[in-house]
């Protein structure tokens, strides 16, 4: 009688599920203490992510960082989840971590009026930034489309879409707080894709 049973597939299975869950983590912290880093001036109420990542400023490494190990966690995830994701989904979530990677590489205007700023970067940034929340939001429609009969799945997608919609909105009507509501945006895609791996993740 073998008194050493093999472990299940799902045992094999968790440690790399837990690996993008732990990298999507460490990118959040990062960008979560960015703003600690940050001239006095800089308001994490109105002021969003992208401007504690600008350039000229110091200590702007931190949020770069976190963009940076977001979009390379995401690509990993799309990877992995071949087979469990259907290939339009994968492409866009892969587009998303590409475009979250290059916001690391070029980055916004400052907020200080004192500091100089190279344009052409700073709309290379509008562009992938804006191009970012696109491939988020279409990548999510795609996944609710293949979900199938996924009800928390189901769910999750849904919020991720209105939230994609309707937080850029409300950052045009209320400038004053782009930078609470632009964080709010992040958290849900931290979650999103946090449940997606865990709830798909198989190698």
């Amino acid at each position: 009688m073998n008194r050493f049973p093999r472990p299940s597939f799902e045992q094999h299975a968790w440690p790399f599920r837990t690996t993008g869950v732990g990298l999507l983590a460490i990118s959040l912290l990062a960008l979560l203490l960015a703003p600690s880093q940050m001239p006095a001036s800089y308001s994490w109420l109105r002021h969003t992510t992208s401007e504690s990542a600008a350039q000229g400023v110091p200590g702007a490494w931190l949020a770069r960082l976190g963009f940076l190990i977001f979009g390379l966690t995401v690509v990993w995830i799309s990877d992995r989840l071949q087979g469990r994701w259907a290939i339009p989904v994968r492409l866009m979530h892969a587009a998303f971590g590409v475009l979250m990677t290059a916001t690391a590489a070029f980055s916004t205007r400052p907020w200080l009026p004192d500091i100089t700023y190279d344009p052409i970067e700073d709309a290379l940034h509008s562009l992938t930034a804006t191009s970012m929340g696109f491939a988020f939001a279409i990548g999510a429609v795609l996944r609710l489309l293949h979900r199938g009969h996924d009800l928390s799945g189901r769910v999750m997608d849904l919020v991720a879409i209105v939230a994609a919609i309707a937080i850029p909105l409300a950052m045009s009507a209320f400038p004053e707080w782009d930078g609470l509501l632009q964080r709010g945006m992040f958290a849900l895609a931290y979650i999103w894709y946090g449940f997606e791996r865990l709830r798909n993740g198989n190698k």
